[in-house]
């Protein structure tokens, strides 16, 4: 699977979003690499965790966020469903799970009720170890400011946000990747 070439399939009209998605997803899978590299007890796929982590922003060509030059019509809070529903069409299941489940430290049902979240309601909890890898690896690398690598401890305070829960999962991840 040819991750750059399913980017160029929906981001050929748009060469500064796909700027912007190319660099962070690198980023994104470079950095999943090299904590893969730090566990080689662990049993990932790193060719599965190379193509997912350029894929799991895909679906932020449906939003608007004109700042990073998403021109569409949804909320970016809906780019991971969004994406996986492009991944899944694809025949791409297993991708659709990462770009579904890696928004800040995992959204829970209740969540979504909530804070009356524009997405289906479900859990959208990373699972998988790649599912965990990549939601973590993606939190230090922001699509607003390319190149720059985001501190652990602004990561810290911006999970507050969310709530008491979803700092309780990133600790959870912190943990596990370190």
């Amino acid at each position: 699977m040819d991750a750059y070439a399913l980017i160029d399939k929906y981001y050929a009209d748009s060469p500064e979003l796909k700027h912007v998605l190319i660099t962070h997803s690198e980023q994104v899978r470079d950095r999943a690499l090299q904590i893969c590299h730090a566990h080689p007890q662990w049993d990932v796929d790193l060719d599965f965790i190379a193509e997912a982590s350029m894929l799991h922003d895909i679906g932020i060509i449906y939003c608007y966020a004109p700042k990073i030059h998403c021109l569409g019509t949804h909320k970016y809070i809906e780019h991971g469903y969004l994406g996986a529903e492009l991944l899944r069409r694809e025949g791409l299941p297993l991708h659709a799970l990462v770009a579904e489940r890696h928004t800040g430290s995992g959204i829970t049902h209740d969540q979504v009720i909530r804070e009356e979240l524009p997405i289906p309601v479900q859990d959208y909890l990373p699972e998988s170890l790649a599912e965990r890898i990549i939601c973590y690896a993606d939190k230090f690398y922001s699509k607003s400011h390319l190149g720059e690598e985001v501190a652990l401890s602004k990561i810290r305070m911006n999970m507050w946000k969310y709530g008491h829960d979803a700092i309780l999962r990133w600790e959870k991840l912190e943990r596990e990747m370190k």
